[in-house]
C-alpha cells in the first residue's frame, strides 16, 4: 500500500471525501510525530475498526509553555513516513504551523472539568492548546473515530469532555499504554532520558503499581500517596504529583472505588514522565 501525504486542509479533505464517496469509514490518529510502538498501537486499533486511517503529525506550539521544549521536540519526518508506510496507514497529514494557525488566528478552546488540576495546574494553558488543535483536527478530518493513548490519561479525558460537550460526531477511543519490557511507558521524550537515569525511569511505573495494590484493599489514600511520592523522590525524581482520581472526571478521591485511577507526573533530569494505572 502506498502512503499518501497531505500538507494542507484542502488536500486532507479531498482524500476523506473520496473515501466517503465509496462508503468507507475513517479513523484519525493525532500525533506530534517521532513515532514509536505506542503510536503504532493506535494505528492498529484504528485499522481494526475503520477502513481508512489518517495519522496527523503536527508539533503544536499552542500546547507548549514558554520554558518547554517546543524547539527541541524531535521532528524526524522521513523516518515517521517510513514507519507509517510499514504500518500500512493510508494518509499522513503533516500541516505547517501557518496552515493550522494562519495570520489572524484568534480562537482558543478551553475545557474546564478534567483539565483542572494535575498537569493543568503544572502547565497553565497546555490543555487549551490541546483542545484547540484536536478540535481543529476533528473538524478537518471528520473521522468516525479518533484514537488516543491512555498514557496521556488527562489529555484523553479532556478530549472526551470536549467532544461530548460540543456534540461532535466522533467516537474517542482510548488505547492501553505500550511499555518497554521493564515497564517504562513509551514516549517520544524517552529519547532524552540520560543513560545514567534510564534504569531509574521504570521506577515510576513500579511505584504506581505498588501503590495501586495497597489502594485496592480499600486503605485511605493519603498515606499511600505520600509513600509513593517519597519513594520516587528517593529514586531521584522531582515529583509534580501523585494522585488518586475518579477515572472519568479526574476528581480526587480519598480512597479507591470502581473506575479509580492512580496518576503521576515526575521529572527525571530534564525529562517529564507521565504514567497512570487503574486501581
Amino acid at each position: 500500500m502506498t502512503l499518501s501525504v497531505a500538507r494542507s486542509v484542502a488536500e486532507l479533505r479531498r482524500h476523506v471525501a473520496a473515501w466517503r464517496s465509496r462508503g468507507e469509514s475513517v479513523g484519525l490518529v493525532p500525533t506530534m510525530g517521532a513515532l514509536h510502538a505506542g503510536h503504532l498501537a493506535l494505528v492498529a486499533a484504528a485499522q481494526a475498526q475503520c477502513r481508512r486511517v489518517v495519522v496527523s503529525i503536527f508539533v503544536n506550539p499552542k500546547q507548549f509553555g514558554p520554558r518547554e521544549d517546543f524547539s527541541a521536540y524531535p521532528r524526524p519526518e522521513s523516518a515517521d513516513l517510513d514507519t507509517l508506510t510499514g504500518a500500512s496507514a493510508d494518509l499522513a497529514f503533516i500541516p505547517t504551523v501557518e496552515e493550522m494557525y494562519p495570520a489572524g488566528f484568534a480562537t482558543t478552546l478551553s475545557v474546564g472539568g478534567p483539565s483542572e488540576g494535575l498537569c493543568g495546574a503544572h502547565r497553565p494553558g497546555h490543555f487549551d492548546g490541546v483542545a484547540t488543535v484536536v478540535s481543529k483536527l476533528l473538524i478537518q478530518a471528520a473521522p468516525d473515530a479518533a484514537y488516543f493513548g491512555e498514557k496521556d490519561y488527562q489529555q484523553l479525558m479532556v478530549v472526551r469532555r470536549m467532544v461530548h460537550d460540543l456534540d461532535l460526531p466522533v467516537a474517542i477511543v482510548g488505547v492501553p499504554t505500550v511499555r518497554e519490557p521493564d515497564g517504562l511507558a513509551l514516549s517520544s521524550r524517552n529519547r532524552f532520558i540520560a543513560v545514567a537515569d534510564r534504569g531509574k525511569a521504570a521506577r515510576l511505573f513500579a511505584t504506581l503499581e505498588a501503590a495501586a495494590r495497597r489502594l485496592a484493599d480499600g486503605a485511605a489514600a493519603d498515606a499511600i500517596l505520600d509513600d509513593a511520592r517519597a519513594a520516587l523522590t528517593c529514586e531521584g525524581f522531582a515529583v509534580d504529583y501523585v494522585a488518586l482520581v475518579d477515572g472519568p472526571t479526574l476528581v480526587p478521591l480519598a480512597a479507591a472505588r470502581p473506575l479509580a485511577r492512580l496518576i503521576a507526573a515526575a521529572r527525571l533530569g530534564s525529562v517529564r514522565l507521565l504514567d497512570n494505572v487503574a486501581v
